[in-house]
């Protein structure tokens, strides 16, 4: 694994190098396969960071992740003025394990400066309950963003993808042009890790079908639909505190702090990322890696195959904000 600055990584990645995976037609910007930015941000469990600290974190992984000047600079790069942006956030394991909601607001300033309306900004997960123990504030409408549950409101008729076949939630079939992953970095019972992609399963209505064999191949199953392949712009990750045993609800001994918030156009590589983060604490504390433990992570690698990003930690590369 190597750790680049922003400048080497602009020299190893130029324009050219970077073969994008996005598809021109639907003008959606290409990822850069394998780079993940992180920004130091610390804060005590349940506490908020602080505005101008939550501004100076989001805006640096996010810059970080794309070789961006400013965090503005890389929303712009990112998201369209035309765009209907959906942030979907992991708020399972209430207040002390979901996205700090100062993070999320940062997040949500930087796409608005990047000329998306604030109306046309929605940040969701699947009911309002959940959004309310995470600390949210329910919206049906901006400014200053949208903020709200789906609530049950799913595609009429199921949908294939893989061995898959689930209804999926409006907002992300219909709704929204442009989708974030907005996740934190936790271990879970059945596939491992639970960070960025498995933040999906929470917008389908059977994810009770997929937990077999540790989730896979169905979290990359979920994440290669249409719905989500095509409108994917971004990651990012709250690993403020995080969590390497007895997740993926919040388990007070198994929390630690890692103190950093990462940002990647690459959804595998983002948890690979916090894979490498969650092993590296079980080993600091004495305990077995996830494999041993009975939880490999095998989904990243089907991921990997179906073209969502890069699973191979030599190819990983660590860009410090």
């Amino acid at each position: 694994m190597t750790r680049l600055t922003r400048r080497e990584l602009a020299l190893v990645f130029g324009a050219g190098a970077l073969a994008g995976t996005a598809e021109a037609r639907t003008g959606r910007p290409s990822m850069r396969p394998g780079v993940v930015g992180v920004a130091k941000a610390a804060a005590e469990l349940g506490k908020p960071l602080g505005p101008e600290t939550a501004r100076l974190a989001m805006a640096g992984a996010l810059a970080a992740s794309v070789d961006a000047a400013s965090g503005v600079e890389a929303s712009t790069a990112l998201f369209s003025p035309r765009d209907i942006v959906g942030i979907k956030v992991n708020c399972l394991a209430g207040k002390n394990l979901s996205p700090r909601v100062d993070l999320v607001e940062a997040l949500v300033d930087l796409i608005a400066e990047a000329g998306v309306d604030r109306r046309h900004i929605i940040v969701f997960e699947r009911s309002n309950r959940e959004l309310q123990r995470a600390g949210f504030t329910i919206r049906e409408s901006g400014p200053p963003y949208r903020c709200v549950g789906t609530n049950n409101d799913y595609d009429r008729d199921p949908s294939t993808s893989g061995a898959i076949g689930s209804c999926f939630a409006r907002m992300v079939s219909a709704t929204c042009s442009a989708l974030v992953s907005f996740g934190v970095v936790k271990d879970h019972d059945l596939s491992g890790v639970s960070a960025g992609m498995k933040n999906w399963y929470g917008v389908i209505h059977n994810p009770n079908k997929y937990h077999d064999n540790g989730c896979d191949p169905y979290i990359a199953d979920v994440a290669r639909h249409p719905y989500i392949r095509k409108k994917l712009r971004l990651t990012v990750l709250d690993g403020v505190i995080a969590q390497c045993q007895g997740g993926p609800a919040y388990r007070q001994g198994g929390i630690f702090k890692l103190g950093l918030v990462a940002a990647s156009t690459d959804p595998v590589a983002a948890d690979l990322w916090a894979w490498r983060e969650i092993e590296s604490e079980r080993a600091r504390r004495g305990l077995p890696n996830l494999e041993a433990a009975g939880r490999p992570v095998r989904f990243l690698a089907s991921a990997a195959k179906a073209g969502l990003g890069i699973d191979d930690p030599r190819e990983l590369s660590v860009v410090t904000a």
